[in-house]
């Protein structure tokens, strides 16, 4: 399918600007190898818990933590052979790390298959500066496997409410099984808030909930006000939903050796959609289509006599709005991804309108702005997905094998630690590269990751 000039080049520049701002670090500890038989009971729900509140796990912890500078840096990976199978028996001597091509020494290896775990190699203690306190007790305070399912009902046609009730009695019923911790939380009027829990009975009562609350295209056209950089409506959703599922993340960074899948039901984002059909349909558009035919344009064209709509000055202007539009949308992934990464959670974003052939026949859109608009919206689910080392389940209707394809992730996988021996806190951004000593084995893993900043820079900034 052709895309139209707007993307044709925004696209590339999107994809490896967010790349290189998008990259995680975990602090974790070693905990003793588990089943299980171990799970830990969550916290209990509080009745006044808030949506912010999911992902929590730990109770808070209120006594002074002191930081050494040396942290632990962690990622999963996912080794394969040839035939797909997972491989449970690598050793450390088979594996190296690299940082920015530098071969860093493993400090920890865990191994977690089946939903048991097994620490292979625990990491030492790093070496104290300043106040050092006792060592206390590790709790076992990690469950085998754990979920946040997000449901972005703000971006979700209520036209789709079926389906997308459709699709998650399909994940309930194929991803979470007994046994995995997981919550529940709506970004919108569905007011879906469920804690951390083992209940699986609560997956069904919060799929009844569901209800899209999205704007549909007629809507978007006729009834949002837009400027240069898109209707703020749409930007102000975007925001609100990046921002819940990024406080989630940050209560996620506890946890400490586990691989942790965010699911994502979202029909994606776009900050300036269909901008020509919204000109047209805006006071000032229809002053001009009421000019041109006055004036006998039976075409009724806002670019009469002019061959090349791309050297117009007023379509030269739109795409301007365009680029902005872009590229704020490509720091808010950027945030979230980054907050991702630094708790070493994948984001698993799902699309319910799945294989998408046209545009709704019960409003008249161009094709080519329908195009635009659907392949914004699908590669920013693609992008946040692929910066965190998910999976994106876009434009495809076989959600049941791509909730198998998830389960098969969340459920075999090792987590890799190593402390960095650069210790210049400048290069925030850093290359990972991980090989297998082999043959036939093919890697799955975060590709890069940042050092958060100090509390000195955060307050400079």
């Amino acid at each position: 399918m052709g895309v139209s000039s707007r993307f044709g080049s925004l696209t590339v520049q999107w994809a490896g600007a967010v790349a290189a701002l998008t990259l995680g670090v975990s602090v974790v500890a070693g905990v003793g190898a588990q089943g299980p038989a171990d799970r830990p009971a969550p916290p209990p729900a509080s009745q006044g818990a808030s949506p912010e509140d999911v992902g929590r796990i730990n109770p808070v912890n209120d006594t002074p933590i002191f930081r050494s500078g040396v942290t632990l840096v962690t990622t999963d990976v996912i080794a394969r052979d040839e035939n797909g199978q997972f491989l449970p028996d690598l050793t450390l001597d088979e594996i190296a790390v690299f940082e920015d091509d530098q071969p860093q020494e493993i400090a920890s290896l865990v191994l977690v298959h089946g939903g048991r775990v097994y620490n292979q190699l625990l990491p030492p203690a790093p070496e104290q500066e300043g106040i050092v306190l006792p060592a206390t007790r590790p709790v076992n305070d990690t469950a085998g496997r754990i979920f946040i399912l997000f449901v972005d009902d703000m971006h979700l046609q209520t036209s789709l409410t079926p389906k997308v009730r459709q699709v998650f009695e399909t994940l309930a019923e194929t991803l979470i099984h007994e046994g995995d911790l997981f919550g529940i939380v709506s970004s919108g009027p569905s007011a879906i808030n469920v804690q951390m829990t083992y209940d699986r009975s609560l997956l069904y009562s919060a799929m009844s909930k569901i209800t899209g609350d999205g704007f549909s295209n007629q809507e978007i056209i006729q009834q949002l006000a837009g400027g240069p950089g898109g209707p703020s409506e749409l930007r102000w959703r975007t925001h609100k939903a990046f921002k819940l599922a990024r406080d989630i993340v940050r209560n996620l960074e506890n946890v400490e050796n586990r691989r942790k899948a965010f699911i994502y039901l979202s029909s994606g984002y776009d900050f300036n959609p269909f901008e020509y059909e919204r000109f047209r349909n805006s006071a000032v558009g229809r002053a001009m289509a009421d000019v041109a035919s006055a004036s006998g344009d039976a075409n009724d064209s806002f670019y009469r006599g002019i061959s090349d709509r791309d050297i117009d000055m007023f379509n030269v202007n739109e795409r301007q709005g365009t680029v902005f539009a872009d590229t704020d949308l490509a720091l808010e992934l950027k945030q979230l991804a980054l907050a991702a990464n630094r708790a070493n959670a994948s984001f698993y974003t799902v699309d319910p309108r799945g294989l998408v052939a046209g545009p709704d026949i019960g409003y008249d859109v161009p094709l080519r702005e329908w195009r635009d608009h659907l392949f914004q919206t699908q590669n920013s689910l693609r992008m946040l997905a692929e910066l965190t080392g998910g999976m994106a389940i876009v434009n495809r209707n076989d959600f049941k094998d791509a909730f198998e394809e998830i389960d098969a992730e969340t459920s075999d996988y090792y987590v890799l630690g190593f402390y960095s021996n650069n210790p210049d806190p400048s290069f925030r951004t850093r290359r990972l590269r991980i090989e297998v000593n082999r043959e036939g084995v093919s890697l799955r893993h975060r590709t890069h990751y940042s050092i958060p900043l100090s509390q000195e820079q955060s307050d400079q900034q």
